[in-house]
C-alpha cells in the first residue's frame, strides 16, 4: 500500500523493468513513463539513471544478448548441435518474439569485424563442443559457428520483419539446410587439409 516505506530504486531495477517491458510488449515500450508505472515510482529516479534513453537501451540489449546465450546454451546438449541450435532459436522466436526481434535487429556497437561480432554474440563453449564432436580444429569450429551465427541473424531479420509473416517452420527448415551446407564445407575442408598435409610432409622428406 501507500504507507509502505519508500524503497530505493536502483539502476538495476530500472534496467530490469525496461527489459521486462521490452520482453513483454516490445522495445518501443521502453519509456520513462512506462518504467515508472512498472516500478510504481515517480519518473525522477529513472531520469537520474537514464540521462538518455540510448544508454538504457544499450543496457537492455546487453541483457537480451545474455538472455539468448543462456537460452540457447541450455537447449544445446551436444546431440545434433546444429539441429538443437536451430530448434532453440525457433522456440525462442515463438515463446519470446520480442526478445527474438531485438536479437536480430538491435544496433550492435563496437563491431568492426566479423570476429568482433562473433566475440560479442557467441557462447565460446559451443565452438569447443563442435570441435570435439566433429573432430575438426577449434579454428574450423569457430568459422562454422560464425557462419551459423551470420545466417541465424540474417534469417531472423527476414522472419521478424516480414508481414503477415513466413511460417517459423519454413524459416528454420531453411536454416537447418544452410547449417548442413556449412557443416559439409567444414568437414570437407578437413579432408582437403589432410591431403595437403600428407603431400607436404612427403614434399619435405624429398627436399632433405
Amino acid at each position: 500500500g501507500t504507507n509502505m516505506p519508500k524503497q530505493k530504486i536502483t539502476k538495476e531495477d530500472v534496467v530490469n523493468a525496461a527489459f521486462e517491458l521490452a520482453k513483454e510488449y516490445g522495445p518501443e515500450y521502453i519509456t520513462v513513463k512506462k518504467i515508472s508505472e512498472k516500478l510504481s515510482c515517480s519518473v525522477q529516479p529513472i531520469y537520474t539513471y537514464c540521462a538518455n534513453m540510448q544508454g538504457l537501451k544499450r543496457e537492455v540489449n546487453e541483457k537480451v544478448r545474455a538472455y539468448i546465450k543462456k537460452y540457447v546454451s541450455r537447449r544445446v546438449h551436444g546431440g545434433d548441435i546444429f539441429k538443437e541450435t536451430g530448434q532453440a532459436y525457433l522456440k525462442l522466436a515463438k515463446e519470446e518474439p520480442n526478445i527474438y526481434k531485438m536479437f536480430t535487429s538491435h544496433k550492435r556497437e563496437n563491431v568492426s569485424s566479423l570476429e568482433d561480432l562473433y566475440n560479442l554474440e557467441a557462447d565460446p563453449q559451443i565452438a569447443e563442443i563442435v570441435s570435439k564432436q566433429l573432430e575438426i580444429s577449434l579454428e574450423k569450429a569457430k568459422t562454422l559457428h560464425l557462419n551459423m551465427l551470420i545466417y541465424s541473424i540474417g534469417i531472423g531479420m527476414i522472419f521478424s520483419r516480414t508481414f503477415p509473416g513466413i511460417p517459423a517452420e519454413e524459416i528454420f527448415a531453411q536454416q537447418e539446410h544452410a547449417f548442413k551446407a556449412f557443416l559439409a564445407q567444414a568437414q570437407n575442408g578437413e579432408v582437403e587439409k589432410e591431403k595437403v598435409a600428407e603431400s607436404d610432409c612427403f614434399g619435405k622428406e624429398k627436399s632433405k
